[in-house]
């Protein structure tokens, strides 16, 4: 199955691979819809912290490039955890993930847009 990931990472960005799992697809005629759900790997920075799962953010639809003919959306679902202690609802910072790394426009642009949710 990595090797398939490989690829994957060739085609989409590759921080979508490494943080998102794709939990399904569809084609209908020319157009593709990916769908993808955030990782349930709690935040780094929020380690000393006691978090369950506590579901996902409303689904971010992005277009991206165009495959082979085809064009494709981008369902993106980011997931929220609920801090026992304080019940505080916490969610990944893709800034802090994102700072200090080099990055395309394309994948800059593509933050800026899962961000605004």
């Amino acid at each position: 199955m990595d090797h398939y990931l490989e690829l994957l990472k060739l085609i989409l960005p590759e921080f979508l691979i490494n943080h998102f799992d794709l939990v399904k697809h569809t084609k209908n005629g020319e157009v593709m819809h990916l769908y993808f759900e955030e990782q349930n790997a709690t935040p780094k920075e929020e380690s000393k912290r006691t978090l369950i799962a506590h579901g996902f953010h409303k689904e971010v639809t992005i277009q991206d490039f165009p495959l082979r003919g085809n064009t494709v959306y981008l369902h993106v679902k980011r997931r929220r955890w609920l801090d026992k202690t304080t019940k505080q609802v916490v969610q990944r910072d893709w800034n802090l993930v994102a700072q200090g790394t080099r990055m395309t426009s394309e994948f800059a642009a593509f933050l800026k847009e899962i961000n605004q949710y």
